[in-house]
């Protein structure tokens, strides 16, 4: 079959019924749970519910909920628009697939985390945890941003947030992990499932597209705008689930002296690196975000700040050496056509960031966390729990997230490679134009014709 950009039926058509079964299966399960039902006034006071509104968990986690918020929508969409010709689409597309995930995320987590009696129950932390799969979404996206079309994203957006959601329960719930800020559920699983599916979508023809590959002055300082919002947020993002009081402030805290010390290091490497000394807009962008990945796992830990700082240091080398040297290498020695360099920002420093939370559990003691305190950070029922084996259990985290991001993305990527899905052709990657209305003097500068004799290129 031949490539066909032309998605005027299939978008809408794709959209529509996506909704409408949302629709429908929100009125079959979700419910407001006991804190955002109407029975709220009636039950305060009452053994269940206590008499002060200021208590109802919206006032805790909503300003959190905020925050996350926005990274996903401003902060992953703005940190895509580098490329000199897709801002519409990075932004655009970010915007279609999270809205559509938001939805699909709050009736999988449900059904796994709160469905009670034949019924999901939605409160304000259920939608600060379906932002958390989109934003495993947002991250595979990011691989291959360019050279995919809209249905593309929203098929794997439906596969990738159901595979989110069993990975999750798996780490959380039958093995106890601990994961705050999502190193192992959303850096490590989001990366490694979109460098798989961009491995299956390999373009050997891509160089056809090489020329909008790369960013002009006014879009990297867009993408610099993404940038600013998930670091000013990030701690709110590795936060905003964590136990109400020393659990919720530590891994701010935590968060906070990890990311300042990995723009340093980040810095630093940049120039040590560049010949003349100078600074890479690439690696301001990424690197420095690279320790707020890497904390997440142990935020909510005892690591301690300078612990914290030495996590941000050694991220923010590893991933701008990713950047140098490894992007190039997995694009032309492994056929990883890697767009935003997810696995610099991503997937190493999340793989990081679960080996720092599997040491810090194994070293966990009272002397440290105090008994109740130990008990309470790690969810301790009855006397069989080690910290050896909370950090055996954070370490198979770490493999069981690899092997179902491998396996979804196989599998999601050869349905991605169906060509009906409305791809774009070789060389036409990276453009707006292929699926968006825009001024005539863009459309005109390098949008090539779309030949219907060519077949996706074959790896």
């Amino acid at each position: 079959m031949a490539w066909n950009t032309n998605v005027r039926w299939r978008l809408p058509l794709t959209c529509l019924l996506l909704q409408v079964a949302m629709v429908v299966l929100f009125g079959v399960f979700v419910r407001y749970d006991q804190d955002s039902d109407a029975h709220w006034i009636e039950n305060k006071g009452s053994g269940n519910v206590s008499g002060d509104d200021m208590d109802n968990e919206f006032y805790y986690r909503y300003p959190s909920f905020q925050d996350v918020h926005v990274m996903i929508f401003v902060g992953f969409g703005f940190l895509m628009t580098f490329l000199k010709r897709y801002g519409y689409s990075s932004v655009g597309f970010n915007f279609l697939l999270a809205a559509f995930g938001i939805q699909w995320a709050v009736l999988m987590q449900g059904w796994f985390h709160s469905f009670h009696n034949g019924y999901i129950l939605v409160g304000v932390e259920n939608l600060i945890n379906a932002d958390f799969c989109v934003g495993s979404v947002c991250v595979a996206f990011g691989a291959i941003l360019g050279k995919v079309s809209p249905i593309q994203l929203l098929v794997m957006t439906l596969f990738q947030v159901t595979l989110f959601s069993v990975n999750e329960f798996i780490l959380l719930s039958l093995l106890h992990v601990k994961d705050a800020g999502g190193s192992m559920t959303i850096h490590t699983f989001g990366a490694y499932f979109g460098l798989t599916v961009t491995f299956i979508l390999y373009r050997p023809n891509l160089s056809q597209s090489k020329e909008r590959d790369g960013p002009v002055y006014h879009s990297d300082l867009f993408a610099m705008i993404g940038t600013l919002f998930l670091w000013m947020y990030w701690p709110s993002f590795n936060s905003a689930v964590s136990n109400h009081g020393d659990a919720q402030h530590r891994a701010a805290i935590n968060t906070y002296c990890s990311l300042a010390a990995c723009v340093l290091t980040s810095v630093a490497l940049s120039s040590a690196l560049h010949k003349k000394g100078k600074l890479d807009m690439v690696h301001i962008q990424n690197a420095t975000l690279a320790g707020g990945v890497a904390v997440g796992t142990a935020a909510e830990m005892m690591l301690m700040p300078y612990g914290s700082l030495i996590v941000g240091f050694i991220c923010g080398i590893v991933s701008t050496l990713g950047f140098v040297y490894l992007t190039p290498f997995l694009e032309s020695h492994l056929r990883i056509q890697d767009t935003c360099g997810i696995h610099n920002l991503h997937g190493m420093p999340g793989i990081i960031g679960g080996i720092v939370g599997a040491v810090t559990a194994a070293c966990a003691t009272t002397s440290v966390y105090g008994q109740e305190g130990l008990a309470r950070a790690f969810d301790i029922e009855g006397s069989n729990w080690s910290a050896s084996t909370q950090g055996g259990f954070q370490a198979a985290g770490i493999f069981v997230s690899l092997a179902m991001a491998l396996g979804g993305g196989t599998l999601v990527g050869c349905i991605l490679r169906l060509p009906i899905w409305g791809q774009p052709s070789d060389q036409n990657c990276f453009e707006d134009a292929v699926y968006w209305e825009v001024p005539e003097e863009h459309k005109n500068e390098a949008l090539h014709p779309e030949d219907s004799t060519l077949k996706p290129s074959e790896p």
